[in-house]
Order: C-alpha cells, then sequence, then structure tokens
C-alpha cells in the first residue's frame, strides 16, 4: 500500500515528459553497464537512527587535538578567537552573496577592503585581492598571470622556473593549470642546507616568471632568495609563497623585490578543517593588477561624495563568462576570508609578531629536543627555520609513524608520500599550540622507537 503513492508519482512524470515507462526513460544507457541487482543499501531509518549510526563513525575518527600533533605540511593547528566566529556567523555576513550591488553590499564589500588592506600591509605590495581558493590554486593563478603580463618580452617565452622543492601536491595543481597554456615548468635546484642554488637561478633569466618559497616546503628561512630579483631582473616576475603567520617577524617579500605574493590564509581565521573550506592570499604590484585573477574591491565615491565601496577593475566575465575570462577562478572564499580578516583585526601588529614568536620559538625548542636524540638527524643543520624542520631516521618513517601513533603521537609527515628519496624523512611541525610537555612526548617516543629498532 505504501508503494502506491510513489507509482501515482512516478507516472505523473513520466506523464508529464511523454514517456510510457521507466524502462524508456533510461534507454539511451548502454544495457552492458547498467546494474541489473538492486544496490545493497540498508532500509530506511529514523531521523534518530540515522544520528545515531553518524555519531558512532564520526566518533572513530581522530582529531589533530586528541593527541599531541606534529602535522602540519600546508595547514596547521592554530587557535582561533572564539569571536571569530561569532561575528562570521552573525546573518548580515553569512548570508552575503556576490557584492555584484553595492547599494546593497556596503558591509561585506567594506569588510573584504578591509582584508585587502590587511593583507597588502602583511606583504608589503600595493594590491591585494578578495582572496583564492587555496595557496596552491593562488600559485598556479600567479604563475599564469605573471605569463600574461611577461610572455611578450621574455626570451624564454612560456617558460616558468620553480623550486624542486615545491610540495608535490602544489606542483600538481601548477600543472593542472598551466599544461593547456602552452606553459613550461622547469625546476630551480637547491643546495644541501636547502638554500636555493643562485647558479641555477640564472637558468631563469629571460623567462616568464620565477616560483619560490619562503620558508620552503621544510621550513627553511633561505636568505638567499633577496638575490633573485636583481638576477632575473624587471622583466620576469618574482612570484614568492610565504607562510603568513612568520610574516610577523621576518621581512615581507615586497620589500626584497617579490612582484607576487601568495600563500595560504588558514592559519587566521579557521583551522585545519579537514582540508577545506580554506582560502589562499593573492597581491601583487601595479604592473599585475588588471591581469590579477578573482576579485577586487575598490574605495570610491557615491553620489553624495559619501565612502563608498564596489567591485572594480576585473571584468563581469571573469565571474560570468568563464570562456572569456583571464583567470580560471571565479568567486573566492568570501566567507572564510572574512574571518581571517577579524582573527587578523583582533591580532594586530603586536599580537601578530607575539604569535609568530610563538611559532619560531616552540620550533627552536622541538629542533633542539629532537636532534639531541642519538640516532636522529637534522637534515637542514646550518640552516634557521620556521614552523618546520626535517631530520632523518635509521629506517623507513613510515614505522616510525605507526609506532609513535600507538604511543600517542602524530609525529608529523613520512616525507617519502612528497619524494621516494626522503622515505627516511620525518617532516615536524609545530604551532602555536604546541606545548613543552607535547615536545616531550614526542622526544620520548621517538627515543623508545629508536631502541626498539636497536634490538
Amino acid at each position: 500500500m505504501d508503494q502506491m503513492p510513489n507509482l501515482g508519482r512516478e507516472k505523473e512524470m513520466l506523464d508529464v515528459l511523454g514517456l510510457n515507462s521507466m524502462e524508456e526513460l533510461f534507454s539511451n544507457i548502454p544495457e552492458n553497464i547498467r546494474r541489473k541487482d538492486p544496490l545493497p543499501l540498508p532500509a530506511p531509518q529514523s531521523e534518530e537512527e540515522i544520528w545515531s549510526d553518524a555519531v558512532k563513525l564520526l566518533g572513530s575518527n581522530v582529531t589533530l587535538d586528541d593527541k599531541p600533533s606534529f602535522l602540519s605540511a600546508g595547514l596547521v593547528r592554530n587557535f582561533v578567537p572564539t569571536a571569530v566566529g561569532m561575528l562570521a556567523t552573525r546573518g548580515e555576513f553569512l548570508t552575503s552573496y556576490t557584492p555584484y550591488q553595492p547599494e546593497v553590499s556596503q558591509g561585506m564589500l567594506q569588510a573584504m577592503w578591509e582584508f585587502q588592506t590587511m593583507i597588502s600591509e602583511l606583504v608589503n605590495l600595493p594590491v591585494a585581492n578578495v582572496s583564492m581558493y587555496d595557496a596552491s590554486t593562488a600559485a598556479a593563478e600567479a604563475i599564469t598571470c605573471a605569463v600574461r603580463v611577461h610572455n611578450k618580452v621574455a626570451t624564454q617565452k612560456g617558460i616558468v622556473y620553480v623550486s624542486e622543492f615545491t610540495p608535490p601536491h602544489r606542483l600538481a595543481v601548477i600543472r593542472n593549470y598551466t599544461q593547456g597554456g602552452g606553459i613550461e615548468i622547469k625546476k630551480l635546484k637547491h643546495q644541501s642546507n636547502g638554500y636555493i642554488d643562485i647558479s641555477s637561478v640564472k637558468d631563469a633569466e629571460g623567462c616568464c616568471a620565477v616560483y619560490v618559497e619562503q620558508p620552503n616546503c621544510f621550513g627553511v628561512l633561505d636568505s638567499s632568495l633577496v638575490e633573485i630579483k636583481e638576477i632575473i631582473g624587471k622583466d620576469t616576475a618574482l612570484i614568492v609563497g610565504v607562510d603568513s603567520v612568520s610574516l610577523g617577524i621576518i621581512e615581507p617579500p615586497g620589500s626584497w623585490g617579490a612582484d607576487i605574493v601568495v600563500g595560504e590564509g588558514q592559519p587566521f581565521g579557521i583551522g585545519p578543517t579537514a582540508g577545506g573550506p580554506i582560502y589562499g592570499i593573492f597581491a601583487c604590484g601595479s604592473k599585475y593588477t588588471r591581469q590579477m585573477p578573482g576579485r577586487i574591491v575598490g574605495l570610491t565615491k557615491d553620489t553624495d561624495e559619501k565612502r563608498a565601496f564596489t567591485l572594480t577593475l576585473s571584468t563581469r566575465e571573469q565571474h560570468i563568462r568563464r570562456h572569456r575570462a583571464t583567470s580560471n577562478i571565479c568567486s573566492n572564499e568570501t566567507l572564510i576570508a572574512l574571518m581571517g580578516a577579524i582573527h587578523m583585526s583582533l591580532l594586530g601588529p603586536e599580537g601578530l609578531e607575539r604569535l609568530a614568536l610563538r611559532v619560531a620559538a616552540n620550533t627552536e625548542l622541538a629542533k633542539k629536543s629532537i636532534s639531541s636524540i642519538d640516532g636522529i638527524e637534522l637534515v637542514d643543520t646550518d640552516s634557521p627555520n620556521f614552523r618546520e624542520f626535517r631530520v632523518k631516521l635509521p629506517i623507513s618513517t613510515s614505522d616510525a609513524l605507526e609506532y609513535l601513533d600507538d604511543f600517542g603521537v602524530i609525529a608529523g609527515l613520512d616525507l617519502g608520500i612528497w619524494w621516494d628519496s626522503l622515505d627516511c624523512c620525518l617532516l615536524i611541525g609545530v604551532d602555536e599550540r604546541t606545548s613543552e610537555s607535547d615536545i616531550k612526548k614526542l622526544s620520548d617516543g621517538l627515543s623508545m622507537w629508536l631502541k626498539e629498532v636497536q634490538k
């Protein structure tokens, strides 16, 4: 009896479509790919039953807060003030849509303008957009933007050099964005201490762009990067990927020649959230403004000479008529960027400096503790690090991670996942929440593991 109403609705829908049966509806699907047997799905459940099962499934997850965590590699286990969520979930922000009509969107437009201003000040470049999807899409878009600007004068047309220490997941996004645009990616070599090989930068003269990261993916702060712009000259874009928190204590890339700065904004405003949603930052010099991806909010005056905000510079095609757009991004992460803006404003310049100092101090504390263990070798011995550092273990890192997980520590990233040649290297990351007891737990766990290995 329960099926009768469904059959009636099914027939009604078929009549509207001008069809006689469900078989006729699916007649264009080849027989050989149709499923003959019904899907092995459980019986229908009530809301209470669904909720109970969901809680059981979620309870099997291990979060970065369940045990001491040293996993970083691009996303950080940061602390986000409660005020960020409280303000961002106000209806005026949470329900805001694309601000094409500035007369009804002044609140969100002003908030995004403030976000852009803070990012510009953070990296010391004059223009920033409203955000990107993440650091990887920001890097890829920066490269395509630089090619559009410089390809006409480049002697190495369509060629971009990127650091060989660009994380594989980021390089994959870069290749995905560039492979259909006639852009060739070449690698810049690094020295054994993690620093860029300046002699390889000379090979990049005359190309469209050079992409490096500060710190690099092993957390190394490379002082030699300040020499790159002088080598490549004004007709090649210097693109720098940053750890946004590090800019609280190190010189911003815009001060030493960067033309475009990109990075992960996630440390400000939102936790790792299983990889998303997050947001990327993108700032540039005036030469690149017209080719910059994403949305830009401008400050102007209305008909009454009062301050007003509106989307500016980028064309409507950028957001709607994708076949005419110069960029592969037609939107942005407005709400998450808003959370970043609130977090940065709560910190202020002094708060950002203290935050960066906390991360730097924890990095040094962890380095000293772990490198003092017999049998563990610090790889980048003569290099300063921020947030992350790598150590070499006597055997495969995966074995150590499994042991330490049982010991109660998320010890970091097995670098063999990124590069096969580093399968005995562990990338250890810290954050402002890392405590001395967390570091001691990791150190004790590694010491016990080594004793097991040496038996």
